[in-house]
């Protein structure tokens, strides 16, 4: 809805029109204007009218002006509103976002750590069964080392037997 208003030389009121209205009341008021001020010389007329037409048109103009940059001014407000809001919401989610990522990392070191110490217990476990298997390697030939002289005294004494009964058959086949 846009407001006009004219100041009657009869009446001092501001009357607001509506866009339909404003069509056949400024016909009227032009046709009104004229005759009243058609009692003058041309040239009151001519600046009676342009007086009149200008300080209603300024004062139109004025008055749209102020409501259009009010209406502005609501519209950049709630606009300027609704941007911060929506940053607000963004660095909301961007905050959760990096505090989640924290928390996956901080959840991929605990796990990477995990698997080093299962890869390190395997490797572990691994070592301490060569080990065992070694130390059972090492604990057999020690008992074969421990054996090793009453083999060598038991091959002695079987040869030293071998050679007797030899004797003694070389001695009977005679």
């Amino acid at each position: 809805r846009v407001s006009f208003w004219t100041q009657d030389s009869d009446e001092n009121e501001q009357e607001h029109l509506s866009d339909s209205e404003e069509g056949t009341n400024k016909k009227e008021a032009q046709s009104d204007s004229h005759s009243r001020y058609d009692t003058g010389s041309s040239g009151d007329r001519y600046d009676s009218v342009l007086g009149r037409t200008g300080y209603s048109y300024l004062e139109d103009r004025k008055l749209y002006t102020s409501k259009l940059e009010k209406e502005d001014t609501a519209d950049f407000k709630k606009l300027y509103e609704q941007i911060i809001a929506e940053n607000e919401k963004l660095k909301a989610q961007l905050h959760d976002t990096n505090m989640e990522l924290t928390d996956l990392k901080l959840q991929l070191e605990k796990a990477t750590q995990r698997q080093e110490r299962f890869a390190d217990r395997s490797l572990l476990e691994m070592e301490k069964r060569e080990r065992r298997a070694l130390e059972r390697r090492i604990s057999e030939m020690e008992e074969e080392l421990k054996m090793l002289p009453d083999l060598k005294a038991d091959n002695q004494r079987l040869k030293d037997e071998n050679g007797a009964l030899i004797r003694v058959i070389s001695k009977l086949s005679k």
